[in-house]
C-alpha cells in the first residue's frame, strides 16, 4: 500500500477529535433529521466506522500511526479507573435485587455463551472455528467477550492480552457492532411495549417511580461545576494510578515469564494484563473512599472520553470488507447473542422482573455506558443513569469476565 496522504499523528488526532466532536454535536442535535438519522445509525458505529474509512481510502495510516499505541497504554487504563471510580455498590443494591440479577444473568450468559456458540458452529462447520497462532478465531472471539462484558476498553484488554492478527480482530469488532446493535434495535422497540411484556412477566413495575425518586436525589446530591483544582485531580487519580500500572506490568510480566513459563497460557506473562488489573482494581478500591467524589465533578464524563478517544483509534484498525471474507464469524456472534437473550428472558420470567431491568441489565453488559442509558431512557429519561451504573459495574467485571470466557473458548478450540 502507499504511504497515507497524511502521517503526521498531530494532524489526524486532529482530524479524529473533529470527527468524534461532529458525531457528538449531531447525535444530541434538535434536529428531527439527525434524530431519525441516529434512530437507525447509532453513533458508536460511526466512531468505528469513519476512522477505518480514512485507513481505507489511504488518507491516514494506521501502520504508520502511534495513537493507537498512546491510547491503549494511558488512555484506556485511565479511562477503567475514572469509569470504575464512580461505582456506588451500595446504590446498585439499592436498586433492588431483581437489577442486579438481570445484570450478572446478562454478565454469566455472556461468558457461557461464548463457548457454547464455538462448540455448537464448531460442530456444525468446523472450519470456521479453526485458525493457527494469532489467526485463532478463539482470540478474536475473546474481544468480543471484552465489548459484550464490559466495553471498549475491555475489549481493548482483550486484544492486547490475546494478540488477535489485525484482520481477525477487524472481522470481529465488525460481528460486535452489528449483532449488538441488531439486539439493541430489539430492546429500544421492547421499550415501547414494556407494559404488555411486565403483564406477560407478572412483574411489579412500582419499583421504577421509586428508582426514578432516587436517581433525582442523587443526581441533586453530587452534581457541581467542576473547577480547575477538580480537573487536577481527576487527571492525577486517573494517571498516578496508570503509572503504577506500568510499574506493575514492567516488573510481574517478565518476571511471570522468566520463572513461571506455565502461566504464560494465562497471559499472566503480559505486561498490557496488569496494568489493566491495577487500573481495574485501583478505581475499585477507591470507588469506596472520598475520592469517589470527583464523580459529581465529571470523573466519569472525562473517562468516556479517553474511552471514546480510543475507540476512535480502534477504528483505524478496523477491515470493514473483512465482513465478506468470514460471514462464518456472524453466525457464532448470532447464536451467542441468542443464548444470552434466552437466558435473560428465562431469568427474568422466572423472577417476574420488570423489562426495564432485563433490558438495562442486557446493555450495561452487551453495549456498555454507550447504550446502556439510550435503552434506560427509552422507558424514562431520569433513568438514564441507572445504566450508566450498571454500565460502569460491566467495565469492573468486564475484563475478569472476558479473560475466563476467552480460556473456556481456547480449551474448547483445543478439544
Amino acid at each position: 500500500m502507499d504511504s497515507a496522504l497524511i502521517t503526521n499523528d498531530a494532524v489526524t488526532f486532529g482530524i479524529l477529535m473533529a470527527i468524534l466532536a461532529g458525531i457528538f454535536a449531531t447525535s444530541n442535535s434538535d434536529n428531527p433529521k439527525w434524530q431519525k438519522f441516529y434512530k437507525f445509525v447509532p453513533a458508536l458505529l460511526l466512531c468505528y466506522f469513519i476512522p477505518s474509512l480514512l485507513t481505507t481510502f489511504g488518507i491516514v495510516s494506521e501502520e504508520e500511526s502511534n495513537l493507537y499505541f498512546m491510547a491503549s497504554r494511558y488512555l484506556l487504563p485511565a479511562s477503567l479507573v475514572l469509569l470504575t471510580l464512580s461505582i456506588d455498590l451500595k446504590g446498585i443494591i439499592n436498586l433492588g435485587p431483581k437489577a442486579v440479577i438481570m445484570f450478572l444473568a446478562g454478565t454469566i450468559s455472556i461468558m457461557i455463551g461464548g463457548p457454547i456458540a464455538l462448540l455448537i458452529v464448531g460442530t456444525i462447520s468446523p472450519d470456521i472455528v479453526g485458525g493457527t497462532g494469532p489467526d485463532e478465531v478463539w482470540r478474536g472471539l475473546a474481544t468480543v467477550a471484552g465489548s459484550w462484558i464490559g466495553g471498549g476498553a475491555n475489549q481493548t484488554a482483550m486484544l492486547e492480552v490475546f494478540e488477535p492478527s489485525t484482520d481477525l480482530f477487524g472481522a470481529m469488532v465488525t460481528v460486535d457492532i452489528i449483532v449488538a446493535n441488531i439486539w439493541l434495535a430489539f430492546l429500544l422497540y421492547g421499550a415501547g411495549i414494556s407494559e404488555k411484556v411486565d403483564a406477560w412477566f407478572k412483574a411489579d413495575a412500582s419499583a421504577i417511580t421509586e428508582l426514578k425518586n432516587k436517581i433525582a436525589d442523587y443526581q441533586a446530591n453530587i452534581a457541581r461545576v467542576p473547577t480547575l483544582t477538580d480537573l487536577a485531580k481527576i487527571g492525577a487519580v486517573a494517571f498516578v494510578l496508570v503509572a503504577l500500572g506500568h510499574v506493575a506490568g514492567d516488573a510481574i510480566g517478565p518476571w511471570v515469564k522468566a520463572n513461571s513459563p506455565q502461566l504464560t497460557r494465562m497471559s499472566l506473562d503480559s505486561s498490557f494484563f496488569w496494568i489493566v488489573i491495577v487500573a481495574t482494581t485501583g478505581g475499585l478500591i477507591l470507588s469506596f473512599t472520598n475520592v469517589r467524589k470527583l464523580e459529581g465533578a465529571g470523573a466519569s464524563k472525562v473517562g468516556s472520553l479517553f474511552l471514546y478517544i480510543l475507540v476512535m483509534t480502534i477504528g483505524m484498525k478496523m477491515n470493514i470488507a473483512s465482513m465478506l471474507d468470514a460471514p462464518g464469524y456472524f453466525v457464532i456472534g448470532a447464536v451467542w447473542i441468542l443464548i444470552h437473550v434466552s437466558v435473560l428472558l428465562l431469568v427474568g420470567k422466572i423472577i417476574k422482573a420488570p423489562l426495564f431491568f432485563i433490558a438495562v441489565g442486557s446493555q450495561a453488559n452487551v453495549g456498555g455506558a454507550a447504550s446502556a442509558p439510550i435503552v434506560a431512557s427509552a422507558f424514562h429519561p431520569a433513568l438514564a443513569p441507572v445504566g450508566v451504573l450498571l454500565a460502569v459495574f460491566g467495565y469492573a467485571l468486564g475484563t475478569y469476565g472476558a479473560w475466563a470466557c476467552a480460556l473456556m473458548m481456547e480449551a474448547i478450540s483445543a478439544m
